[in-house]
């Protein structure tokens, strides 16, 4: 049984070093959360007023993504100042008055750190433009001759995340890296000043009163930049599960990335309470916990969990995995169904087959028609599958919109779309703006209550049936759904222990089943089939109930003693 031994408490207290290990952590896309000031974009102030609608859903932390200065030819993703606020979102002022408003709310604020690379705007990128080669300004780049007779040739077959090369040529010849966008050149971690740098960025925002950072990309600041640098060959194409598990590859999950995040852990220790951070670390799974270590980032996002079909087998699997990997860290695991970066799981529910990475993309292209959604279906999926991860030990993260149960805006014109990835592509992309269109907030109005002068990303028509205003109240709603949980999660978990039950006869296919300290346990039937409840009192459950029957595609939570499962007849 995986376990900690110390209990986390819920609420914990503004001093709790380990307040963390069984959060609710929210995530806003400030852009697109809300608008304060009526020009088309979410902004922090837009943030600060929308708070106490957080606080009410029972959330413990809010962690926004960027909100630096920036050109966003990555949607915030390329920082042009990471000790600043883009003039279009605040200023460090009302970033501050948002801290202090979090405080009085019992919330605390994480925020996205952009460690891998920079905006081409940034004061030390066009230093380094305007520099000669050879540099300490190019120098906390990566900047390399290229090849050919006359360096016309990238340096090496490295591919950009975001289709084609990964060099850049400039004026003078040389050439620079960016594992991205062109506009997000790479930095050089290999350079101490790089390295001081950030930590001064951490110390800016932890003294600001900031308890975390969600780490993008944590897994690419160290490369291999030995002369001669190599190519990669048949290893272009980035597989996580494909990677070499020595940490040998050149570009992703070299083990140098760890010295780089102890000092970092250094910098987090030296706040009381400790400074906690989590990493977005697209790697194998048994790599990805050295991430979590206590000697480096705290915490690292399961994104098995995220792309699991919802099959009871394949779901125990990955809870098992990530649990136990956790526990060795000394960690706790994270649960998460949605982000910035993914279709949202409504619609992914709401497929046929598998709904893996590729037939995801391919579905985008058809502005999700083929193969139509069920999206009654996919609701109900993603009811079932938010009682079971907000049951999980460990970290809960929930993206925006996802508590009032929005769908994937697969729609979106071409000419409205701007995630680099559709240009970079060639079109053979769509990109992730279908999950990053702002929130609804009233059922009618300009932007539905996001702002005043419409939304930088275009609602659907019918966005208001989603907004909170609707929502709120009902209880049969997503949001009440989610309110609900989490408000019986805070009185419900009492540590880190699970155990899954063992029925005396073999569970029906399908099913899972486990419980928790303090007698209580969820069950969730993940099939076609209907079930047969165990004894016991409902505390929640994500359908309706028929007597003594847990429907298809159902969580419930009960308060019960031990299990006996069996088919329900029809």
């Amino acid at each position: 049984m995986p376990h900690h031994d110390s209990p986390s408490p819920s609420p914990s207290s503004p001093c709790d070093p380990d307040w963390w290990r069984q959060a609710v952590i929210y995530q806003i896309y400030p852009r697109s959360f809300a608008d304060s000031d009526g020009d088309g974009l979410g902004d922090i102030p837009g943030v600060t007023s929308r708070l106490p609608y957080l606080a009410d859903l029972g959330v413990d932390a809010v962690w926004l993504s960027p909100f630096y200065p920036s050109q966003l030819a990555d949607g915030g993703y390329d920082v042009a100042d990471y000790r600043d606020v883009d003039p279009r979102l605040g200023t460090l002022d009302d970033f501050d008055e948002m801290v202090a408003t979090a405080r009085r709310l019992g919330l605390r604020i994480m925020v996205d750190i952009v460690p891998n690379h920079s905006s081409d705007q940034h004061v030390w990128f066009q230093e380094a433009v305007r520099a000669a080669p050879g540099s300490a300004a190019r120098e906390r780049y990566v900047f390399r001759d290229g090849r050919g007779d006359d360096g016309e040739l990238p340096p090496t077959d490295w591919p950009s995340s975001f289709g084609g090369p990964a060099w850049t040529r400039v004026a003078d010849g040389q050439w620079y890296l960016h594992l991205y966008a062109p506009q997000q050149p790479d930095f050089n971690w290999d350079n101490p000043e790089v390295r001081e740098d950030f930590h001064d960025t951490l110390r800016f925002w932890s003294d600001r009163g900031v308890a975390g950072f969600r780490v993008d990309v944590a897994h690419g600041l160290a490369k291999d930049l030995r002369a001669p640098l190599r190519d990669l060959g048949d290893q272009q194409s980035y597989q996580p599960d494909a990677l070499p598990v020595d940490g040998s590859h050149p570009l992703w999950d070299r083990d140098a990335v760890h010295e780089i995040y102890r000092g970092w852990r250094q910098v987090f220790d030296s706040y009381d309470p400790p400074r906690f951070a989590v990493a977005e670390a697209w790697v194998g799974t048994s790599r990805r916990m050295a991430y979590a270590s206590a000697d480096g980032l705290g915490q690292a996002f399961n994104f098995d969990f995220l792309g699991a079909r919802l099959d009871a087998d394949e779901m125990r699997a990955t809870i098992d995995t990530a649990l136990a990997d956790a526990r060795d860290a000394g960690a706790t695991s994270t649960w998460v169904l949605s982000n910035h970066d993914v279709v949202r799981h409504v619609s992914r529910y709401a497929l046929p087959g598998d709904h893996r990475k590729r037939d995801i993309e391919a579905w985008l292209l058809t502005d999700g028609r083929e193969p139509a959604p069920d999206l009654a279906a996919g609701e109900r999926k993603a009811r079932a599958a938010a009682l079971l991860m907000l049951a999980l030990p460990g970290s809960a993260y929930v993206y925006q919109g996802e508590e009032l149960g929005l769908p994937e805006v697969a729609d979106l014109d071409r000419a409205d779309l701007q995630d680099p990835m559709w240009v970079r592509s060639g079109g053979r992309v769509k990109g992730r703006d279908g999950c990053r269109v702002p929130l609804p907030w009233t059922t009618e109005g300009t932007s539905f209550g996001f702002g005043s002068g419409g939304s930088w990303l275009p609602q659907p028509s019918g966005w208001g049936r989603y907004a909170a205003e609707a929502q709120s109240g009902d209880a049969e709603s997503f949001l009440e759904l989610y309110r609900e949980a989490l408000r019986l999660r805070r009185t419900l978990v009492a540590d880190e222990a699970l155990a899954w039950a063992g029925p005396q006869e073999p569970a029906p296919q399908g099913l899972l089943h486990f419980e928790r300290t303090g007698g209580w346990q969820t069950v969730s039937n993940l099939s076609d089939e209907p079930v047969r409840l165990p004894r016991g009192e409902v505390l929640l459950t994500s359908a309706p109930l028929t007597g003594d029957t847990l429907p298809p595609w159902t969580t419930v939570w009960l308060r019960t003693g031990a299990a006996s499962f069996s088919r329900s007849g029809r």
